[in-house]
């Protein structure tokens, strides 16, 4: 456990920098928002083109694991929304809630720190995780909250959903890569030092817009957001390696991966979702800052347990 910490606490300890600077003013909401969109649209596109560019298509398309770690969190999904409904939050806030308890911060958190805690093999496996919390759950919050609005899903709705997802520059640089990887041709080293310079600033920008943007957010229904808490660090992971090694035989490897990356606290884009539709957007927040938080030892408690099983 300790010789795990001491891998893990360095990325935490980035957030926590980021959060102090945020927290005396030295970092303010606007400067963690260019900050954010530098990671989000160049750096971490940069680093994910990269990766992906050293992948074949089969590397993240495979059937067994998408389902392996579809499956378990839809469970998961489901049971948050059941306890939403059953305490009478409506269909709007239990989607906002069943979202914290499944999508992770695989983006700005799990990309950087996995690859580098467990070797570029992992992006493969990240990637596909990442694809299915975009494109799957990432499209059902916003059915559901329009649904639940209008009364029925509209095609307009459906229009909104993939355009929105056509110009989400993940899956972009993520497709352009597995594009630059089919045509067999090697990348041109003033191109490849570009993209590995440029890629390089992903992991601290990454980490530290995480810490400052957690400087802002205040604790609020601290109940509510240990239950989401839990549901996202104990039980997804949880689902998750069960279903990945017991149900659907997926390679040991992959399957720690895939479990590791179900470990990683709630997504911060799961605020913006909320902030943008008007659902609950504190009851959010709190649960990213208080995930955040207790990741510090879940997810190096679940790092050291898949170390120990290998």
């Amino acid at each position: 456990m300790i010789a795990v910490l001491q891998q893990t606490l360095p990325f935490f300890a980035l957030i926590g920098l980021g959060w102090l600077a945020g927290r005396r003013g030295m970092f303010d909401a606007a400067a963690t928002a260019a900050l954010t969109k530098f990671v989000f649209y160049f750096a971490l596109s940069a680093m994910l083109f990269r990766f992906s560019s050293e992948l074949d298509l089969a590397q993240v398309i495979d059937a067994r694991f998408l389902l392996a770690y579809l499956v378990p969190s839809a469970l998961v999904y489901a049971l948050a929304t059941i306890v939403a409904l059953v305490r009478r939050r409506g269909v709007l806030e239990a989607a906002v809630e069943a979202q914290c308890a499944v999508i992770g911060n695989v983006g700005f958190l799990g990309i950087p720190m996995l690859v580098l805690l467990l070797g570029t093999d992992a992006i493969g496996p990240v990637v596909q995780v990442l694809a299915v919390d975009l494109i799957v759950f990432g499209s059902l919050i916003v059915i559901l909250i329009t649904a639940a609005r209008e009364g029925r899903v509209r095609l307009r709705t459906l229009g909104a959903v993939g355009l929105g997802l056509v110009r989400n520059p993940m899956i972009v640089s993520v497709v352009a890569g597995l594009a630059w990887a089919a045509t067999g041709w090697t990348m041109p080293v003033p191109a490849a030092s570009f993209v590995a310079i440029l890629g390089a600033a992903a992991t601290p920008g990454a980490l530290f817009a995480i810490g400052a943007s957690l400087a802002g957010k205040s604790a609020e229904r601290l109940s509510v957001a240990l239950w989401l808490s839990t549901c996202k660090l104990v039980l997804h992971p949880a689902a998750v390696a069960v279903s990945a090694l017991l149900v659907f035989g997926v390679d040991p490897y992959a399957a720690g991966v895939m479990t590791a990356a179900a470990a990683l606290p709630v997504a911060g884009n799961v605020y913006i979702i909320a902030q943008a539709y008007g659902v609950a957007p504190m009851r959010a927040s709190t649960s990213i800052l208080v995930s955040t938080v207790l990741s510090v030892m879940t997810f190096t408690g679940a790092m050291a347990l898949l170390g120990r099983l290998g």
